[in-house]
């Protein structure tokens, strides 16, 4: 028991994270709710460090301490951090501030707990977990939209997450256990093991909005703070991409899974771009994007068990998409909403314009940009699983994708300068931050992931 707390360290931290920060808020301390909230992430975070390396699990093998539980950690603990910079511009001074900062550590918690689940009940306590705590957040503002996307995204989430746990069932059923591990030696029970997976897509693939489960997420995006946008776009979407890691690691190898992953990569990535290109405003066209960035994770999953780049190519193009997501919407935060407000942003604040082309270009896939390296080992990892075709639809969809970056790039230098408010301390912190990582991620790819993620 002690050896299992010992490893649980971060997330036991971040639990008293949360519940240190909705004590704060208790008292009306919302200022006090936020330095514990960042302090405890970062505690969390370097917490990890010392795990870094380990591939065991705990609790009888229920949780996961591997290459992906733990860099999910090291992903996602600093995106929050950052989040709630941006929460801090949308939130200052109003009525439940402090329960904000609470909220987002619970909903980190929950990501985390998908990355690292080593059984079907974890999946569902993931899921749940995360689930609450954003429906609060994105129904936070006293806004009819909001309260609208928030409701959505509950129904949505109810029907989906109910299907999840009755799939569940028949793996259990299958298997004799709710360990994922134990999924190996169902190969002689097909429907069982089809009907699960079935069920499990269905719930991950909400969590993650992959095409056809990605409804919510425009409405939810559109109608929430743009701070809990860009937290919806990153940590629970790469908590539950992570957690479909771990299931299908332990599918039977010919259950012909990788042929519904590979249809699904397909339809996310072409159906996001698409409906991207004829958005005019920016926080949808960015949901969209995120719809077909989370269509690009699919292509290292598509390869686990079968290429040894895979959860590199998962883990790399994770942290590479986490920098760049976030800082288009803290500069979204800066310009605003439609791509009216962009115009003339590069003559106005052209240091931001800057920051904002490099982002949209990272998520293009242009070197030497960390999107670029995610992206490359991903398609090397889909190749080497003899998936050739599947990276050529990416790559053509790649393409597609600068059509649609272009739609914001182009308003920045073609028009005529606009003036803008102050710049907040918040998302300047977070684009300056987000950019650093992005060229560094990119540049010094080799030197950062040699030896950690298996880098060839």
């Amino acid at each position: 028991m002690a050896r299992d707390l010992a490893l649980l360290t971060p997330e036991i931290a971040v639990l008293l994270t949360a519940v240190g920060a909705l004590i704060a808020e208790m008292l009306r301390r919302p200022k006090i709710a936020l330095a514990v909230s960042i302090t405890g992430l970062l505690v969390a975070t370097g917490l990890t460090l010392r795990l870094n390396g380990m591939d065991t699990t705990v609790f009888g093998g229920s949780f996961r301490i591997d290459e992906l539980s733990i860099w999910a950690k090291l992903i996602l603990l600093p995106a929050t951090v950052l989040t709630m910079l941006l929460a801090r511009s949308d939130v200052k001074d109003t009525a439940r501030e402090g329960t904000v900062y609470s909220l987002l550590c619970f909903a980190t918690l929950g990501a985390l707990v998908l990355a690292g689940a080593g059984d079907t009940m974890f999946l569902v306590l993931g899921t749940l977990l995360t689930g609450l705590a954003t429906f609060a957040l994105v129904a936070y503002p006293d806004t009819d939209a909001a309260t609208e996307a928030a409701m959505k995204f509950f129904v949505f989430a109810s029907v989906t997450g109910a299907i999840m746990i009755f799939g569940l069932s028949y793996w259990f059923g299958a298997a004799g256990s709710t360990l994922l591990a134990d999924l190996s030696g169902t190969d002689t029970m097909p429907i069982a093991v089809t009907l699960g997976f079935v069920a499990v897509i269905v719930g991950l693939g909400y969590k993650a909005s992959l095409v056809p489960f990605h409804f919510w997420a425009p409405d939810a995006y559109e109608g929430g703070p743009l701070s809990i946008a860009a937290y919806l776009s990153v940590v629970p979407k790469v908590g539950a991409l992570f957690a479909l890691a771990q299931v299908v690691r332990d599918l039977p190898a010919d259950g012909g899974w990788t042929v519904v992953i590979a249809g699904l990569a397909v339809a996310s990535m072409t159906y996001g771009y698409l409906a991207a290109l004829v958005q005019d405003n920016v926080i949808r066209l960015l949901a969209y994007s995120s719809i077909a960035q989370s269509g690009y994770f699919l292509l290292g999953i598509v390869a686990m068990g079968t290429s040894d780049l895979a959860r590199p190519s998962v883990i790399v193009f994770a942290a590479a998409y986490a920098a760049m997501n976030l800082g288009a919407f803290a500069v979204a935060a800066i310009a605003g909403r439609t791509l009216n407000d962009f115009s003339g942003l590069g003559r106005s604040r052209p240091l931001i314009a800057i920051a904002m082309v490099i982002f949209l270009l990272s998520l293009v896939g242009i070197p030497p940009l960390s999107g670029f390296v995610g992206k490359f080992l991903l398609f090397a990892a889909t190749i080497d699983a003899q998936f050739t075709w599947l990276a050529v639809v990416a790559i053509i969809n790649s393409v597609l994708s600068l059509a649609v970056y272009l739609r914001i790039i182009v308003p920045m230098y073609q028009q005529a300068a606009t003036d803008y408010a102050p710049l907040d301390k918040g998302p300047g912190t977070v684009v300056v931050t987000t950019f650093a990582a992005t060229l560094i991620l990119g540049l010094a790819a080799q030197f950062f992931f040699a030896g950690l993620v298996g880098w060839p």
